[in-house]
């Protein structure tokens, strides 16, 4: 289904052509109205472009439109034009509007890009031996909804977990082992003992020079694959991959691809040998140093340290580097916290003057996001001052998701397998959405009560409100699926105008998903979903699905299937769109 934009878009660029064939190739420009359906603002633009020209007639803004409106060709869009000064607002036909509705029912929403791309999208990335925390929670859940969106656009996406599992870091956890608990191998400990031994590990490392040779030392033996320390460091990988695991099940997170540090070993080796090889890195005080652009005063890539050691911005250009010259990328989307946004530029910066990409080629972004704090607008930490435990959150969110059921005595109407399937799907479904409804850039407030909140921009209010119109459709005592019935029907007429605005808000589905695809912002998926859930409630109020027959008895109703047709639609579209959100469908509230 082509986005109704796109069709505008080309309707009025054929009429830019037409008033204009010095201008052919010109792409209109169609943005939504609050005085129309849609609005033509290229005449504003044009001005310019037809005065250099030298083009005879007025060439005021209001004219131009004039003329555009005038050249329009026959199409089964447009019902109406109307010019404002240099604008041109544009009223949809209801018979097309009503089409498109039925063919979402029969075909579904499939809108194809102009070009099928290789994405490679890295997100979540935890830390090997450290507990995942909200930070990664913000990575996973944004990182996740975009590739949802990609991938539902026909991409190939390639989920990409580049987990922290090499470097010193190692070397300090694996000599603590091997000295405070040398049958670790044979008695592994919990993920949470692990980071307790990374913090005394990095406090040894730091204060006592002989424990902090043995940690380099470690490290040179797991670089080397010494088999006792390279089966201990899987050993540990293995611990924190399955408590990762557990944390990605409870998110329903699927098809993420590990692709950890280590994996770019070997890569780093041959990239510093190019590197030196063809001086775009230069000794400095024991180091090789990548200046960018040559600017001295700005601060260098280290590509190796004084030790001989590799640091992020070597294994982040290498990766960078396999990904465009050995995975053929023609996007790669890196989704982190807004702190490294300077490195990411650095190491973009480094890589594009290193010839290892090419940003006419391969378009790469770095999605950002801000932190999460607490209800007072503070860090959001434990009381000791630790980062929040993601597992802890989610199981909280259990239990307030619980509370919030039997405060609303929904614990007296679903069965117990009904309100196990509910509260789940609330508790992760409303920290998912709650992140993702916030322009992801800003800081966002997290707090239980107002995700919680069954009115507004939640996760629970557009729960309920699907599982309102599924309660309603169920009424209607009809069995036949959206489908069935929409094959059966010629022509879906609506006249009242709440029915044509539900169907137009509708339409507007492909355009929004187009703009999250190009933004990389989910936020605007949330903010059209509830405003569907909104305008649905206002064709309720005053559009009958079921109503009574005028002089018949109590029993009698009629069902009027234009606006149980559009009941269906709305609740493809909520559905379709929570999906891709990664939130999780319940049938009954």
């Amino acid at each position: 289904m082509e986005p109704l934009t796109v069709k505008l878009e080309t309707i009025y660029s054929q009429a830019i052509e037409k008033s204009f064939p010095q201008l052919a190739g010109t792409r209109a420009t169609i943005r939504p109205s609050i005085h129309a359906d849609y609005q033509c603002n290229s005449a504003m633009a044009l001005i310019k472009k037809v005065k250099e020209l030298n083009i005879e007639g007025k060439l005021d803004p209001k004219s131009l439109a004039e003329k555009l409106a005038a050249n329009v060709p026959d199409n089964d869009l447009i019902a109406t034009q109307t010019v404002d000064k240099g604008f041109i607002n544009i009223s949809l036909q209801d018979g097309y509007v009503g089409k498109k509705v039925l063919s979402i029912l029969k075909d579904g929403i499939v809108i194809v890009p102009e070009k099928k791309q290789k994405v490679i999208i890295d997100y979540s990335a935890p830390n090997i031996a450290k507990e995942m925390h909200v930070g990664h929670l913000r990575s996973t859940i944004i990182g996740d909804s975009i590739a949802n969106i990609l991938e539902f656009l026909g991409h190939e996406v390639h989920r990409i977990n580049h987990i922290g599992d090499w470097g010193t870091a190692f070397g300090m956890l694996l000599a603590y082992m091997e000295e405070k608990f040398p049958d670790y191998v044979e008695s592994p400990p919990a993920i949470g003992d692990l980071q307790k031994f990374y913090q005394e590990a990095k406090k040894r490392f730091d204060e006592d020079p002989d424990f902090n040779k043995k940690s380099k030392d470690c490290v040179v033996k797991l670089q080397s694959k010494e088999p006792a320390i390279y089966r201990a460091w899987e050993l540990i990988c293995e611990i924190s991959r399955k408590e990762f695991q557990q944390i990605y099940d409870v998110l329903d997170i699927h098809g993420l691809i590990e692709r950890g540090e280590s994996f770019y070993q070997d890569k780093m080796s041959d990239m510093v040998e190019d590197l030196k090889k063809r001086e775009l890195i230069v000794q400095d005080d024991g180091r090789w140093m990548f200046f960018i652009n040559g600017k001295t005063k700005e601060v260098p890539l280290t590509v190796i340290k004084s030790d001989g050691g590799f640091t992020y911005d070597t294994s982040d250009v290498a990766c960078l580097r396999y990904r465009v010259a050995t995975e053929k990328a023609d996007r790669i989307i890196y989704v982190t916290d807004a702190g490294q946004e300077s490195h990411f530029r650095s190491i973009f910066a480094a890589a594009q003057q290193a010839g290892y990409y090419d940003p006419e080629k391969v378009l790469v972004q770095h999605v950002v996001f801000g932190l999460v704090l607490g209800e007072k607008g503070t860090k959001f930490k434990t009381r000791s001052g630790d980062s929040v435990r993601l597992k802890e959150l989610l199981d909280e969110g259990i239990v307030r998701a619980e509370q919030k059921l039997k405060e609303k005595e929904r614990d007296k109407i679903l069965s117990p397998e009904e309100l196990e399937v509910a509260k789940k799907a609330i508790a992760y479904g409303c920290i998912k959405y709650s992140d993702l409804a916030q322009d992801r850039i800003k800081n966002y407030e997290f707090s239980f009560d107002r995700m919680l909140d069954d009115r507004g921009n939640t996760a629970v209010y557009l729960l309920y409100c699907l599982a309102r119109i599924r309660s309603i459709i169920r009424k209607t005592g009809i069995t036949k699926s959206a489908k069935e019935l929409a094959d059966e029907t010629k022509e879906l007429v609506l006249t009242h105008p709440r029915e044509l605005r539900l169907a137009k808000f509708i339409l507007k589905f492909p355009d929004i998903i187009m703009t999250v695809s190009e933004t990389l912002s989910p936020h605007t998926l949330c903010t059209f979903l509830f405003e569907l859930s909104v305008v649905f409630s206002e064709f309720y109020e005053q559009c009958y699905v079921i109503e009574k027959i005028p002089g018949g008895d109590s029993e009698q109703f009629k069902v009027n299937m234009e606006r149980v047709l559009l009941c269906e639609a709305t609740s493809y579209i909520l559905s379709l769109g929570l999906k891709l959100l990664g939130i999780k469908l319940v049938e009954k509230l």
